[in-house]
């Protein structure tokens, strides 16, 4: 299995923090955020990393080799990442994942080490970590299931009271999944010039076209994505 984390975004909503800093290098205790995911996905077993980076690349650079002298990490550079989004990040590292499962990381998240495990035990392999239990908001990405807690849709378009859950941030695709998840962003991105949307849409576009993706709750296991201050706070709360 290859790791993709995705680190290219400037997150405007925390300046000043992120005036200089790329917001997965920000400190919750004694780490920092990107630290810690990938010490999380390394006991889990997982070796290899592509990392995507844009904003103040050579800072994640330097920092992850100078912290991680007995990993090997590839990374691939969004020069465009003022103008796109994720989901034109994530095409980027393409080649770097062709013929490998995919686990696939938002890099600004910080989540209980349990979280990889319980997709890697998954009956099936493409699955994304959902958080069932508390408050789920307008703007966060929402899933709706059927009976068997396979994705019917996710988005953020998706009512609050039909939502089974906020997806985290957190995926893992078959090798086959991975190879029809890049055709449909290359489709989206690159023929229908649609650079600027979250990955959640060809996730969307995959279950239309038959893809089978399993909601894996993650219980009563702590994750906070860090968007705004308050989320930092929250997340200092939590895990400090």
């Amino acid at each position: 299995m290859h790791c993709v984390i995705l680190a290219a975004g400037t997150a405007t909503r925390l300046r000043p923090l992120t005036d200089s800093t790329p917001k997965c290098l920000l400190r919750i205790g004694d780490r920092v955020i990107l630290e810690r995911a990938i010490r999380a996905v390394f006991h889990a077993g997982v070796i290899d990393f592509t990392i995507v980076v844009g904003f103040q690349d050579w800072m994640i650079k330097n920092y992850l080799k100078r912290n991680f002298l007995s990993l090997d990490f590839t990374f691939v550079i969004n020069d465009r990442f003022e103008q796109t989004n994720n989901a034109y990040s994530l095409l980027l590292a393409g080649e770097e994942i062709e013929g490998h499962e995919l686990l696939l990381l938002d890099s600004d998240i910080v989540f209980d080490d349990e979280i990889i495990p319980l997709l890697a035990k998954s009956p099936q392999e493409s699955c994304i970590a959902v958080r069932s239990r508390g408050n789920v908001g307008e703007e966060d990405i929402k899933v709706e299931v059927n009976s068997k807690k396979e994705i019917v849709r996710i988005g953020k378009e998706i009512p609050i009271a039909s939502a089974y859950g906020e997806s985290i941030g957190i995926e893992r695709f078959s090798r086959g999944d991975t190879t029809a998840l890049f055709r449909t962003l290359e489709k989206r991105i690159h023929a229908e010039k649609r650079v600027n949307e979250f990955y959640e849409a060809s996730f969307q576009e995959m279950i239309g076209d038959g893809a089978h993706l399993r909601a894996v709750d993650i219980g009563s296991h702590r994750c906070v994505e860090i968007d705004t201050l308050d989320d930092l706070h929250t997340a200092e709360s939590t895990f400090i």
